[in-house]
Formats: structure tokens, sequence, C-alpha cells
């Protein structure tokens, strides 16, 4: 077992690293990059050779391209001491003219020294001369002249700095500034209660985050920043947040408490004081709050909502759908098979017939407008937490297609175990039909339907893409659609990334349960065994 379960793993990890390699491919080779611009207002307002820029710019940030500005090589060369600040500031203002006749001798030199730099690392070098006014020798607004280099990142180092990247381990030598009292510290009164309340922590200075160890009042009261999953930056469904905090990141309306600020200030608010983090100069270049709220620069924080995250929405309504569809499906299907040709069986199956042949959207808006006569609401609001009623119609749009596919397949297995060769035999023992079917039809007829439950589970992190969006459900399983439209591409990697290690554990677990449900089905070696 052991042995088989550790090359299921390897041989499902390679295939989430051929996954998102496949994505990436599709992504950044495939598609046309200019698309991410299609919404992009701030880039319809740049002008000139400032509109080349930005786009240089955007694509860096989208993972497209490694961008260097001529400014950005000067910097370099002042901060390792090669250059002094005043031949910086001579060289650093290029001429006006495409072809470098309006450089100056010493800025010759080192445009010249950071082109072939460049080159013969593979970049393309752009020189883009001024944009002039017409008649006059001065630039056109954003036409100033610029020189820069790029080239496109390629595959595989995109994919390792993605794959090295997504477990992040916080240390105490994350900032890289000086600060006093360097370290990790232990407290069984946490300051953020006002050390009042038995509540122990384990307290960072140096590090990203200030809490790296913390209890609070929400499940599951022990909370951690030690170690981060970084699954990818978003730039336009969530911008600037990481796609996995994205997806876990409470909703709706703001959760206030009595907080208990570093400076001593004591006030009613949503502030999270545990998600801080280091923001270098943050606090003496901050705002009169905070400068008035904290004491260092530990001053970038979220805010407590009362609704739940993404996923969390997602896979409590594909939770309870699966649980129902689980309920319904093995009775009802067992009774079909017990009574095949009879009523019940026909009925059933014109059910399965109706969910087959019925367009999900079409029977999902039947089940809607059936509900919402009886007083049930259609749209889900994230900000009304109390109200359960608002589960009910997107549960039952999921459960009951669900109930329908398990209850063909249980039939199916159902019947062909009834016309088995052992059964004639158990019967001939004179065993009780009742003994036959406890022991002997059902038990074999439902292994191939309990290797799905583990995947029927997790696949309810993932979300419905239908349902919730005819329900509104502030869920997970309009995330990838949505990054797909407006092309974020960290968001759309990040999913993939998600769903494909969701359907490895779902099959590893699959073939474990099987295997515990029937003892003929062993995946040990000879040796094991």
């Amino acid at each position: 077992m052991t042995k088989y379960l550790i090359n299921r793993l390897l041989r499902g990890l390679l295939s989430i690293v051929i996954v998102v390699a496949i994505v990436m491919l599709l992504i950044y080779t495939f598609m046309d990059r200019s698309l991410i611009f299609a919404n992009d207002t701030t880039y319809q307002k740049q002008k000139s050779n400032n509109k080349e820029v930005y786009k240089m710019q955007t694509f860096e940030k989208y993972g497209y391209v490694d961008y260097i500005p001529y400014t950005d090589y000067l910097k370099e060369l002042l901060s390792s001491g090669e250059i002094t600040e005043e031949i910086y500031n001579a060289v650093a203002t290029i001429g006006n003219a495409k072809d470098g006749s309006k450089d100056s001798e010493k800025t010759s030199e080192y445009i010249q020294r950071f082109t072939e730099k460049y080159e013969n690392n593979g970049y393309n070098v752009v020189r883009l001369g001024a944009d002039l006014k017409p008649g006059t020798q001065k630039p056109k607004e954003g036409g100033q002249p610029r020189l820069y280099a790029y080239r496109d990142i390629p595959l595989f180092s995109r994919l390792w700095s993605y794959l090295s990247s997504i477990v992040k381990i916080d240390n105490i030598h994350y900032v890289k500034e000086d600060i006093e009292n360097r370290g990790i510290s232990f407290t069984f009164f946490d300051p953020v209660y006002g050390g009042e309340k038995f509540s122990p922590a384990i307290i960072g200075n140096g590090t990203q985050y200030k809490y790296l160890l913390y209890f609070d009042d929400s499940f599951p009261y022990l909370h951690q920043n030690l170690i981060r999953i970084s699954l990818g930056t978003s730039y336009s469904v969530n911008q600037g947040n990481d796609v996995f905090n994205t997806m876990t990141e409470s909703q709706g309306k703001f959760k206030t408490s009595l907080v208990h600020y570093p400076s001593g200030l004591v006030s009613e608010s949503a502030d999270d004081l545990h998600s801080a983090r280091y923001l270098a100069g943050s606090l003496e270049n901050g705002t009169v709050v905070v400068q008035s709220s904290f004491v260092d620069d530990y001053t970038i924080i979220s805010t407590r909502k009362g609704g739940l995250s993404k996923i969390g929405y997602s896979f409590v309504i594909g939770l309870i759908s699966v649980i129902l569809a689980y309920l319904l499906a093995i009775p009802l299907g067992t009774w079909m098979a017990l009574k095949k040709g009879k009523l019940v069986d026909k009925l059933g199956t014109i059910y399965i017939i109706f969910i087959i042949a019925v367009p999900s959207l079409a029977y999902i808006f039947l089940f809607r407008a059936i509900g919402t006569s009886f007083g049930l609401p259609s749209r889900f609001n994230v900000d009304d937490v109390g109200n359960f009623t608002m589960y009910i119609l997107p549960i039952i749009s999921l459960a009951l297609p669900s109930v329908a596919s398990l209850m063909k397949w249980l039939r199916r297995y159902m019947i062909d175990q009834m016309n088995s060769d052992y059964v004639k035999f158990a019967r001939s023992g004179g065993l009780s039909e009742g003994e036959i079917f406890r022991k002997h039809i059902l038990k074999n007829a439902i292994i191939p339907i309990v290797h799905g439950i583990p995947g029927a589970i997790l696949g309810a992190l993932v979300g419905a893409i239908i349902t919730e969006r005819v329900y509104v459900v502030p869920g997970a399983g309009n995330l990838l659609t949505e990054a797909i439209n407006k092309y974020d591409n960290g968001v759309i990697v990040g999913v993939t990334l998600f769903y494909a290690l969701l359907s490895v554990i779902s099959i590893i677990l699959g073939d474990l349960l099987m295997s515990l449900i029937d003892p003929r089905i062993s995946f040990a070696t000879k040796n094991e065994r």
C-alpha cells in the first residue's frame, strides 16, 4: 500500500506540473497578449512613447516579459558603487534622436554598455526617439525619449519560478531594513485582546507577518501565518491580492469588535490585527490614523467580515448537495433495481431521462421558478448571513441532477449483479433474498459509486459555475470564468493548479475507499502482504 501511495502521489504531482505547464503555454504563447488591454482605461489614456512603456510594464506585471529600463540599469550601477551620483545624473537623460546622434559622449558610452550587456543575454533593446511638437525641440505629452530592454520569459523558467514560490515560510530576515529586537517572542496574553485574556500567540519581529501563530474566536480557532500558500497574484479579478487569499478571505459586512491597537488606542473596529504585515516606511509616511494606531511598520492589515469565503460558500452548498444526493439516490436506485420494469422503475427512468435531456440551465431556472413560488429567495445575499433559506434552491439545483446520475448507475450495477452466477449459487445454497441483497448484490454494486465520493466532496470546493451564476452565489465556481474573461493570468494558473491538485487527491482517496469497502481490492505489493 505504501509503495502504491508513493507512486500514485508522484505520478499525480507530475500530472499537475504538466497541466500547469500546458495552461501557461496556452496563455503566454498562443493567446494574443494585447487582449489584456481591452478593458484597461489607463492604457487608453497613455500617449505617444508613454503608451509603449506602459505596455511593457504591464506585460512584465502579467508575467509575459522581463523588462529592464535604462534608468534601472543605472540605479543598479549606482547601488553597487560602480558609478557616482554625479555620473548617474549626467547620463540618465538620453537625447531626443532615435539614432543617438543627440547623446553626449558619456551618455553614449553607458548606452553602449547597456545595449551590449542585455543583447548578449538574449534581450531586445528598444530605443524610442522623442515625439516632438511640430516646429519645436520639445517633446509632446508622453513623448520623452525612452530606452529599455526586454525578453520573453521562457516557459520552463516561468514554470520553475511559479512552482518554487507556492509555499513560503516566514522568517525573521524578511525585513531588510535595520530594526530593533529582531526575533520571535511568545506570550500567553495576546496584546490584541489588551493583554488581559489568556490567548497564547507567537509574535515575530523582522518577519513579514507580525503574528506567526495565534488563537481567536473564529473556526478553527488556531491560526498561523508562518507557512503561506501563494498561487500567484491577481491583477483584475481581485487586484493586487494573491489567488489563494482571493478564494479564502471572508466576504460580506464588516464584523466589528473591540480592538486594542499597539499604540494603546482602543476602538470598536473591523481591523484584524492578527493579519498585520510589514511595509517599510509606512508608519513614518502614513496617515494620522495609522500614526495614532501603530508603533512600528506592521501596518498592513485585513478586515474582519461576517460572511464565508468564496470556497466556503461553494463548499457548504456543494457538501450538503452531495450528502442529499447520496441519501436520496442510493435507496431510490436500489428500489428501481428491485422493482425492475414496474411503476417505480418507470417513474425513476422518466426523471433520469428528463435530467439528461433538458439542458442544465433550463432545469435550474425551472427549480428556481418553482422555489420562488413557495417564497424561497432566488438570489444569494452575502450580507444576510443568518438567512439560511437562501441556501435551499442552490442546494436543490445541485443535488437533483446528481441524484439522477447516481440512480442510473446504481440501478445498472445492481441489475448486473442480480444476473451474476454467484447470486444464482447463493439462491441454490438456501440464502434468503434479503441476505443475498445485503451481503452480495448491494455490496458489490456500490463499489463504483463509493469511488466517486471523495471527488464529489472535494469537488464542492471548486463550486458550480452555472448554479452560482443563476443564484448569484459569491462562490469559487465563477472565479475561473471571470479570470478568463478579464485575462487575469495569475488567477487562471492558480485556480488550474488548485483544480488539478483536488483531482489527484480525489482519485487517491477514491482508491483507498474502495479498498476499505471491498477486501478483494488491494494495492499492496507481494512484499507488503
